[in-house]
């Protein structure tokens, strides 16, 4: 297997640990890992094709989806809530 194959899985262990930890202290662990995810992302996609690019990004969506969305709505103007 390649780099970017090996990174992305110690990727989404990285982020299942997180997701264990309690909800305040995921915030940095978090941050990094939604940083990392677009530059593993586009690697795989050079390096193994689009469709496993393509994959890798519904996988990705799919673990952030409430930070995205909150991301989403500040960058439209609204306040959401911060979950505790």
């Amino acid at each position: 297997m390649s780099l970017p194959v090996w990174l992305s899985i110690g990727w989404v262990l990285a982020g299942t640990l997180t997701a264990l930890l309690p909800m305040r202290l995921q915030y940095a662990p978090g941050i990094t890992l939604l940083i990392a995810a677009p530059v593993l992302i586009l690697w795989l996609g050079a390096v193994h094709g689009w469709w496993l690019s393509a994959l890798a990004l519904f996988a990705f969506g799919s673990m952030f989806r409430r930070p995205l969305a909150y991301f989403w709505a500040r960058a439209r103007g609204r306040r959401p809530e911060r979950p505790r």
